[in-house]
């Protein structure tokens, strides 16, 4: 067996940051033709979108504010003249912003972790699901985090996007489910990124004593995990909450 994605198409939204960019190249590798979708870095996603063209693959880039649904349904409007049908959904994009305590947090930051867990994922369901119920078949794929099952202090804004996003996603588990859609979530820890390989920080003994596998899990761990959830390996797979965090926290049944 393997993760063959041969014939289907993929937009991951956030594409052009560091798990993005693994998630992209990793679904390229298993045989999807890939949309590259970005906020603010236009060179990283020509970059990018070059580096699938070589893999063989089809490629596009598009430029779109993932809190707005008129950009959302705009980018789905200019990915099927291009590319045809998405068969692959993956919300990968996400605010960033300064952590502190709930005290002194902005309500900015709650409505900026709101509008890119929650309302981004309901912005893409909308614009792309109504096609793949119309096929009977589909792959609704958001990133979560360990974070929303730890409650640690300065996390505040950060956990109740990500947790709001979680009751979206086991919802539309069910809703769509009889379409033979699947939608699905994985939480990565506190992970290896290009980031850290360049600064040589991919060692942390505080964090990876806590882990029962004793140590911090890699970008490519993580995308490949997307890409099984992508695949026909899973298609009995849904509603879903994957931690790929190396045992760090375990969701209870």
């Amino acid at each position: 067996m393997n993760l063959d994605l041969t014939g289907q198409t993929a937009l991951v939204t956030g594409a052009t940051g560091d798990l993005g960019r693994v998630i992209v190249n990793t679904l390229a590798a298993c045989g999807a033709n890939i949309i590259i979708h970005y906020h603010s870095n236009e060179q990283k996603a020509i970059q990018l979108q070059d580096d699938i063209k070589q893999l063989g693959r089809k490629a596009m880039i598009i430029k779109a504010n993932i809190t707005q649904e008129e950009d959302i349904q705009a980018m789905y409007k200019a990915a099927t003249e291009e590319m045809g049908d998405i068969h692959i959904v993956v919300a990968n994009a996400v605010i960033q912003y300064e952590w502190t305590s709930v005290l002194e947090q902005a309500a900015a930051d709650f409505q900026s972790q709101f509008d890119s867990c929650v309302m981004q994922s309901v912005f893409l369901a909308k614009s792309f699901i109504p096609a793949m119920i119309e096929r009977g078949s589909g792959r609704f794929i958001g990133i979560n985090t360990e974070c929303s099952m730890q409650n640690a202090p300065t996390q505040s804004a950060y956990v109740a996007g990500k947790r709001g996003m979680d009751g979206v996603y086991r919802v539309l588990a069910k809703e769509v489910g009889e379409h033979q859609i699947t939608v699905n979530q994985i939480a990565p820890g506190w992970t290896i990124s290009a980031r850290d390989r360049e600064a040589g920080t991919e060692l942390n003994e505080g964090y990876s004593s806590s882990v029962p596998l004793r140590r911090r899990g890699t970008d490519q761990e993580v995308a490949n995990a997307v890409a099984f959830l992508a695949s026909d390996l899973a298609s009995f797979i849904t509603g879903a909450f994957i931690p790929v965090n190396g045992g760090n926290v375990m969701p209870t049944i």
